[in-house]
């Protein structure tokens, strides 16, 4: 099956993900488009000069007018955060971007899925669905995937079990008002509260941490990967390519997707991540997964302050 990607902005997020894409097959053409032509076209070049070893595919740069006939839209483009910056403080520089790119590719690719990648993603989720009028299936972020797959990393560690079987989530805003979902949270089923308990000799019983440690190093990952090297690639380069070949695949997967939300929860009027199906229709639905009491009020606070964002936003 051909599945044909334009991912718009080719700086290190995106060519990264352009890569992903074609390496783990999840893609078989790949259009690259950044403000910077000369930028995108040497992305491209280098990555189609692997594509020999690599299955069937093919990567170029090229402009709005070759997003034709795509599946997925990835927009990766905007300026990224520096050292100390949060994400919220990009606000409105990068919702002007958003609207200047929404209001050329939905005309070339109307139906495609569109994947905001740009930060702040869920204000960039929920402005894109503005400027465009798409359904809201049509149009997730990133959200919190990344925050989860960091989050699985560690507890992985603390337990010393495989990633793949560590099933924790983190909830909310992609940024500081995040919090993880641990009354959910089981490694292969087993509920983490009751995994010391149920574990037959001591010689396996996990590291011991503080949630509060483990919360820190979800949140503060991104910033010390930044003041470090200048920015972060892999991990949400890997969750986009992640979505797409979920979408690509049909396999009804279950992930923490920024989306927006329309009376679950509660919530309306704003994007962030909840647990939701994805499959090749989009985000076919939300789940509203029973959290605490102490979890709910913070699902609740962390979409007050998007909202307010929001509201001191020019859209």
């Amino acid at each position: 099956m051909k599945t044909k990607v334009t991912i718009i902005g080719a700086g290190s997020v995106g060519a990264t993900t352009a890569y992903s894409l074609l390496a783990r097959d999840a893609a078989t053409e790949v259009v690259l488009i950044d403000v910077n032509a000369e930028k995108a076209l040497g992305e491209a070049l280098d990555i189609k000069q692997a594509t020999p070893f690599l299955d069937n595919c093919d990567i170029y740069a090229g402009d709005y007018r070759d997003a034709v006939g795509s599946q997925f839209v990835v927009i990766t483009s905007g300026i990224g955060r520096k050292p100390g910056q949060t994400r919220l403080e990009l606000v409105q520089t990068n919702v002007d971007i958003i609207k200047s790119v929404a209001q050329q590719i939905v005309k070339y690719a109307p139906d495609a899925t569109y994947i905001i990648v740009a930060n702040p993603v869920d204000i960039l989720t929920y402005a894109f669905l503005k400027f465009t009028g798409l359904p809201k299936n049509q149009v997730l972020g990133t959200g919190t995937l990344l925050d989860t797959i960091r989050l699985r990393t560690r507890l992985a560690e603390i337990y010393n079990v495989n990633k793949k079987q560590v099933h924790a989530n983190v909830l909310a805003e992609h940024g500081d008002s995040s919090f993880i979902a641990w009354s959910t949270a089981t490694i292969a089923g087993v509920p983490l509260e009751e995994y010391n308990n149920a574990v037959a000799t001591t010689y396996s019983l996990p590291t011991d941490y503080s949630r509060e440690d483990v919360e820190t190093y979800v949140k503060k990952s991104g910033g010390k990967i930044i003041a470090r090297k200048g920015c972060t690639i892999y991990g949400v380069a890997t969750s986009t390519m992640h979505i797409i070949k979920t979408i690509s695949g049909n396999a009804g997967s279950l992930m923490t997707v920024s989306s927006l939300h329309d009376g679950e929860y509660g919530i309306k009027d704003v994007c962030l991540s909840s647990l939701s199906v994805v499959d090749h229709s989009g985000v076919k639905s939300i789940i509203t997964q029973k959290l605490s009491d102490d979890e709910m009020n913070k699902l609740y606070h962390s979409a007050e302050v998007l909202k307010e964002i929001i509201r001191g936003t020019k859209f």
